[in-house]
């Protein structure tokens, strides 16, 4: 069942966005050669806190920490660790999520560790770019799949991949809420986007071909070709005169 928000609901989630937007442009600032995945994650757990929020992915479901931290050809779920160092020429995707006043936020950056290669540069703007190109699309009216088909074009017109088994989501009071947001498929299709449907609409786009698999940890999803993937989302709210994106200044 996809949860409508009224216009408090949505401010509480412009709130709960706010902490995480803020928390991801603080990350940026320290992601660089020798820092690691674990201290990233104390950095984030500690202002997610002191906002008066709880960081939403710790303990989900079991998950370990605060934030994803995906390096390279990790996709999504990368556990952070303090024997995990950042090297030059890295790009690392950070996933965050924070709940405040009972609503969340939750969007991911993937971010340049030190100087990188043109291609892993492009890949994070397409990938960047790809969501913007879906959130497009997220207007009353349209289709759900408006926004997955819109994702897909841009993203393959580069010839990278799209992640398939992973999709995005509705979200409000819970993190993930009907209705599931594929980053592919024709337009058209699914529901059609009224005002106060939430979206956390997350783009995981990989440089060599779509398909992936699980480490033994069972969370860590990666490439099964070793190639590199990025992931860009945000939580974006469907509203009468247009898209609002609520983890974005």
């Amino acid at each position: 069942m996809i949860i409508i928000k009224n216009d408090m609901e949505i401010e509480y989630m412009r709130r709960a966005g706010k902490v995480v937007r803020d928390t991801l442009a603080m990350l940026e600032e320290v992601v660089k050669p020798g820092i690691t995945t674990g201290k990233l994650d104390r950095i984030a757990e500690d202002y997610i806190r002191k906002q008066g929020a709880v960081p939403s992915f710790k303990g989900y479901y079991g998950f370990p920490s605060s934030i994803c931290t995906s390096i390279n050809e990790e996709v999504v779920h990368g556990i952070p660790s303090n024997s995990r160092v950042l090297n030059e020429g890295d790009i690392i995707s950070v996933d965050c999520g924070a709940i405040l006043d009972n609503y969340n936020g939750d969007a991911a950056r993937t971010f340049a560790v030190g100087s990188i290669s043109s291609e892993a540069q492009k890949l994070i703007e397409v990938t960047r770019e790809s969501f913007f190109k879906g959130a497009e699309r997220a207007k009353v009216g349209n289709r759900l799949t408006d926004i997955s088909s819109a994702v897909q074009k841009y993203a393959e017109s580069f010839g990278f991949s799209v992640v398939r088994e992973y999709v995005g989501h509705g979200i409000g009071r819970d993190m993930h809420e009907d209705p599931e947001v594929p980053n592919y498929g024709r337009e058209g299709r699914g529901p059609k986007l009224t005002h106060g449907m939430v979206l956390a609409i997350e783009p995981m786009i990989n440089l060599g071909d779509q398909y992936v698999e699980t480490q033994s940890n069972g969370w860590t999803v990666v490439t099964k070709d070793g190639k590199l993937s990025a992931h860009y989302e945000n939580t974006v709210a469907i509203l009468n005169e247009g898209p609002e994106i609520l983890t974005l200044g």
